[in-house]
């Protein structure tokens, strides 16, 4: 066996080993962490990779969208963009808000989303009589985020 075989061979298992490494690498993310979630969730609409819907522009006052209703439970200066990004949701007034302002959005911009504005504006206003009823209602709303596409 001649030294230029040997190079052949070599070279072609090289070849190969990168192949199979690149495909394998391709059908899973590996360690680099990626934000998974769908287009209809908290989470996608403070990323901002769409543009937000005419009607409720991100600097726009939770109070100014929702009501004076939520005057009791929010800032006054809160908007719907801070509303999407908000961590605290231990709170479940909090968690509410967050899940609510992303449910207004979709129903604004995603055909066959089963809340329509009315809806979401008016279920979040009476969620906000107790704890519990923030809760379910929050759990509802995300419900319909993460499923909806």
């Amino acid at each position: 066996m001649g030294m230029p075989s040997l190079l052949i061979r070599l070279v072609l298992i090289i070849f190969v080993a990168h192949f199979a490494a690149s495909k394998a690498a391709a059908t899973r993310p590996g360690f680099i962490y990626t934000r998974t979630g769908g287009r209809c969730t908290p989470q996608f609409w403070s990323s901002r990779r769409e543009s937000w819907p005419r009607m409720v522009p991100q600097r726009a006052a939770v109070s100014k969208v929702f009501g004076p209703g939520v005057f009791e439970r929010y800032r006054s200066d809160v908007t719907l963009l801070e509303s999407t990004t908000r961590n605290d949701d231990e709170s479940a007034f909090a968690g509410l808000l967050k899940q609510a302002s992303a449910a207004l959005l979709n129903s604004y911009a995603r055909k066959g989303f089963p809340y329509s504005a009315w809806e979401v504006k008016t279920l979040l206003i009476q969620a906000l009589v107790s704890k519990e009823a923030a809760a379910t209602q929050a759990k509802q709303f995300s419900a319909a985020n993460e499923a909806c596409d």
